[in-house]
């Protein structure tokens, strides 16, 4: 019997955001019988991605949006360590 691939569902709040000069690909997904993932992409790559699952898509955009005012989009540098 073959195994089935899971479904990913993607969320429409999922796309590419820009502030302060730093672009992220935010992503926003499910599998069928699963919570929604928040993940952000930086522009090397690196993936950031929250612990935790949210119960709707607008919770994990929401999410987001607060983390970018609160901590600013410099927490999704891959070099944010680095910085002088």
């Amino acid at each position: 019997m073959a195994i089935k691939d899971p479904v990913v569902i993607d969320s429409p709040l999922s796309r590419e955001f820009t502030r302060d000069g730093v672009t992220v690909d935010v992503c926003i997904y499910r599998l069928e019988d699963t919570k929604w993932t928040l993940e952000v992409v930086d522009a090397t790559g690196t993936s950031h991605v929250w612990d935790g699952e949210f119960e709707t898509d607008r919770a994990a955009h929401s999410e987001f949006l607060r983390t970018v005012e609160t901590e600013g989009m410099r927490e999704f540098c891959a070099s944010n360590g680095d910085q002088s």
